[in-house]
């Protein structure tokens, strides 16, 4: 607020006296009580906006400033309205470097407000006084104005009148931003305040935002570290015509050693077009040359805003052997588990010769041959791993590597499903984008499935028989096409009594045994129904198959004290986020417009996907249903994530900034700033790091005898023949990367702040996530499944605490593109695109972050181009 004395009769800029030693008084002599609280000890100052006087506040004992309009106008409702509004304005910044605004109250029908009383002097006449502060000065006071400008900016509130004489240096050196009597909020028009300090597109009348105040902080710079005006207009007119023609000294030819950097950022400060100017004041704060705004911040004890975290931290090129080095073990790591999980995956083992659609025209041929000529009017295919045969063969199989076994089409370990229905598909559970083969149920006459091995024999074949038939019986069903489709030779099988019963009604029953054929000494069962002369059951049953809607389900007590948990402390933490979030909402610390951001982005991302990706359907009301559906799902994801990010985001400030750093310029859509890169870089190599951890998993039991249950990488058959299916894939992959990122940062808050040290929170966040995750098998497994678990853990918690919430997303999406698709030895075969695209797609993250990391620097550096 304005200053204390310094100088005898000296009159401010603005207009106000800098002294209490001028004769007049004012309306209140020293000594006069105010309230019945207030007790005048004299005129600070006085100008076109009104009087200040210093005062004691008898009932809290401390020295305020009061600010009375003048007298001509302090009953005009315009001049009070806005009186009134400058506190509610300036109460809504509260910054060290910003002057606080305490109440406003009235004394004999004269409105006044309170504000904390600043014993210094202003800018403008301490710089008429000493001329120009040094550049060492200069900067740091450049630095306090730029933070308090940003608290302003930060709450939307726009100054609007920043000036020399509106900015403070109190008794111990520090800067405070006063006179909030022009400011109000971004975007409104108001051609109001110094001519000689307001932006081109103020001085015009046009709209006013926290550029415009960007302008005037460049022309208090100027006059800062030169100590003259940069604009010398006498009125509007001189103003506005120095604006036009750009006719600004520039202050390295007012002082010669001044470092060109503080010129550059003064100049990007007095931009004619507002969108060429700094986005903050805290851009402007980074721009100057040495310290760093976001140090100074937690210094003072004070949480980093986002625009700080987008404006603090390095913005050099990662030196190039580090950005090299990061990118070559990324590269490895990725290149070794593509080339070791291959041997481990049944599409990679089991023979795939046949695309799908040559499967699928041997499918309707067989269909015909067995009486089936009516066309479908929806149909659906993909490939499944039946169960039993994989686990019956590592059974009874002494070799360590028993999968092997599995490079044969028979028995088949990777089959082929088709179902067509006379009525369009639609899944029975609406949260599905696709059908599968037992969604919709078969219950429709006239739908049937066939199930092919990987060379087009037939394994299963299903139809529903019609609902209703009055017509009499039919002649006896010809078995022998369904054999021929199933390369099986009827000869060598003998009858039997049935034992299986078809899916559906069926009004003749017949079973045979005999050989599998050529190739295998397995000995097989033939299950098969028809329906007046009709096939509408065959399928093969091996000494592996398990009925399997006979079998109850399993779990031990381990397991399913871990569900309970995990789902007790997701409800738990869900409703803490939306506590905190609420929290900080209410308190404006949170960055709800990158919450937005984000969730909006997941939101539409989704809803792309599952317009690629779903079964669509020629009906109108079910594809309306289905999408509701999606979006509510979609609408839930999405509000989960922003919850999350609301709640976490702020705590990650104060705690660990550094770790936002990355994640906030990306928000801002700084995708190629420097520590994006960086982060980048880095997730891409833990993620690199997760997946050489699942293949050490898989690995590591061979070497002591071991075998698993299934081969390691076995189960990855999803996006078989089902390329439109990756955008779903690549949106889980994404969202789960955002959610256990969130989850884990929301863990570390909660347990850095009941527990209040660093490595105690990491230690129990680390105990916790291995209780909790993947059902609590790391822990109720082996002693292979708790090893990995505390690996993954370990990646994924130093990950979080030690480098940050993007590089934790970016590394566990790189580990679920990687691990989700099928990974073919043979980048030609019809099958390998998805493995193909997945691999690309981590190559160009990779190279995107190297190039964003060296942010445009040539390869190894100018000197070697030079």
């Amino acid at each position: 607020m304005p200053a204390a004395p310094r100088a005898a009769s000296v009159t401010s800029s603005s207009g106000w006296l800098s002294t209490t030693d001028a004769l007049d008084q004012g309306r209140f002599p020293a000594g006069t009580m105010l309230a019945a609280r207030y007790r005048v000890v004299g005129r600070l100052g006085r100008g076109g906006m009104g009087e200040v006087y210093r005062a004691d506040d008898l009932k809290l004992g401390q020295p305020v400033a009061l600010k009375f309009l003048p007298e001509s106008v302090d009953r005009d409702p315009a001049r009070l309205a806005q009186l009134h509004a400058e506190v509610r304005t300036a109460r809504q910044v509260s910054h060290p470097n910003v002057c606080r605004v305490y109440d406003i109250d009235e004394i004999d029908g004269h409105a006044f407000l309170s504000m904390e009383y600043v014993d210094g002097e202003d800018l403008a006449s301490l710089l008429r006084r000493i001329g120009r502060f040094s550049q060492e000065r200069a900067l740091e006071l450049a630095r306090q104005i730029c933070a308090g400008l940003a608290a302003a900016h930060d709450r939307g509130v726009v100054h609007r009148d920043l000036k020399p004489a509106n900015v403070m240096l109190d008794g111990a050196g520090r800067i405070r931003i006063t006179d909030f009597g022009l400011a109000g909020l971004s975007g409104e028009v108001l051609r109001a305040g110094t001519p000689a300090y307001m932006a081109p597109e103020q001085l015009a009348g046009g709209e006013v935002t926290a550029r415009s105040d960007i302008y005037a902080l460049g022309l208090v710079l100027y006059e800062l570290f030169t100590g003259q005006r940069a604009n010398q207009g006498r009125n509007v007119a001189e103003v506005a015509a120095q604006h036009e023609h750009s006719t600004i000294t520039p202050p390295s030819t007012l002082v010669r050693e001044l470092d060109p950097a503080i010129e550059r950022a003064i100049f990007r400060c007095l931009e004619r077009d507002p969108a060429r100017r700094p986005a903050s004041a805290l851009a402007v704060a980074a721009a100057l040359p040495g310290g760093d705004p976001l140090a100074a911040a937690l210094a003072a004890g004070e949480t980093p805003s986002p625009e700080l975290l987008i404006a603090a931290g390095e913005t050099t090129a990662m030196p190039v052997a580090r950005a090299i080095t990061l990118a070559l073990l990324a590269f490895a790591g990725i290149g070794v588990f593509a080339v070791l999980s291959v041997r481990g995956s049944i599409p990679a083992l089991v023979p795939l010769g046949k695309p799908p659609a040559v499967l699928i025209d041997r499918i309707q041929q067989m269909t015909a041959a067995f009486g089936y000529t009516d066309a479908p009017a929806d149909t659906a295919s993909g490939f499944t791993i039946p169960p039993d045969y994989p686990r019956w063969l590592r059974d009874r199989s002494p070799q360590r590597r028993w999968w092997d076994a599995l490079r044969t089409t028979r028995p088949p370990a990777l089959v082929f499903w088709y179902r067509t229905s006379p009525r369009p598909l639609i899944p029975d559970d609406s949260s599905r984008a696709l059908v599968t083969s037992g969604d919709p149920a078969f219950d429709v006459s006239g739908m049937r499935t066939v199930i092919t091995d990987t060379d087009g024999r037939l394994v299963e074949f299903h139809a529903v028989p019609p609902q209703m038939d009055s017509s009499g019986a039919g002649g006896a069903p010809s078995w022998q096409a369904l054999f021929d489709a199933a390369g099986l030779d009827m000869r060598t099988f003998h009858a039997v009594a049935p034992e299986w019963t078809p899916r559906a009604y069926a009004d003749t029953r017949q079973a045979w045994e005999g050989p599998l054929g050529a190739g295998t000494d397995v000995t097989v069962r033939v299950e098969a129904a028809a329906y007046k002369g009709r096939p509408t059951s065959f399928f093969i049953v091996g000494p592996w198959a398990r009925p399997s809607r006979m079998q109850p389900l399993s779990q031990s007590r381990i397991e399913f004290a871990a569900g309970v948990l995990s789902l007790f402390m997701w409800i738990a933490m869900m409703s803490g986020a939306a506590l905190l979030a609420r929290r900080h909402v209410r308190a404006g610390r949170a960055d709800w417009r990158g919450a937005t951001r984000l969730a909006t982005a997941l939101f539409a991302g989704f809803i792309v996907s599952w317009l690629a990706v779903a079964h669509h359907t020629a009906i109108p009301q079910d594809e309306l249903q289905r999408f509701i559906t999606a979006l509510g799902l979609t609408a839930f994801n999405a509000a989960q994530v922003w919850v999350l990010y609301v709640a976490i985001e702020p705590y990650a400030r104060r705690f660990w900034p550094d770790g936002l750093l990355g994640w906030s310029r990306l928000m801002s859509g700084r995708v190629r700033d420097s520590r994006v890169g960086h982060d980048l870089l880095l997730g891409a190599l833990l993620g690199a790091a997760l997946l050489l951890a699942e293949l050490g998993r898989a690995i590591v039991p061979l070497l002591f005898g071991a075998r698993p249950m299934l081969p390691p990488f076995g189960d990855r058959v999803a996006s078989l023949g089902r390329l439109a299916a990756l955008p779903d894939s690549w949106m889980q992959s994404l969202y789960n990367g955002l959610q256990s990122a969130l989850l884990i940062a929301l863990l570390f808050v909660v347990m850095r702040l009941i527990v209040r040290r660093s490595w105690l929170a990491v230690t129990l966040v680390v105990a916790l996530l291995m209780l909790l995750s993947n059902n609590g098998r790391f822990v109720s497994g082996g002693w292979t499944d708790f090893m990995f678990g505390l690996a993954v853990v370990a990646i994924l918690s130093i990950t979080v605490f030690r480098f940050g919430l993007l590089t934790l997303a970016v590394a566990i999406f790189v580990d679920g593109i990687v691990s989700t698709v099928p990974l073919s030895p043979s980048p030609s075969a019809w099958w390998a695109m998805p493995g193909n695209i997945a691999l690309l797609m981590v190559a160009g993250l990779i190279a995107f972050g190297f190039y964003a990391a060296r942010t445009g620097e040539p390869l190894f550096g100018r000197e070697v181009f030079d």
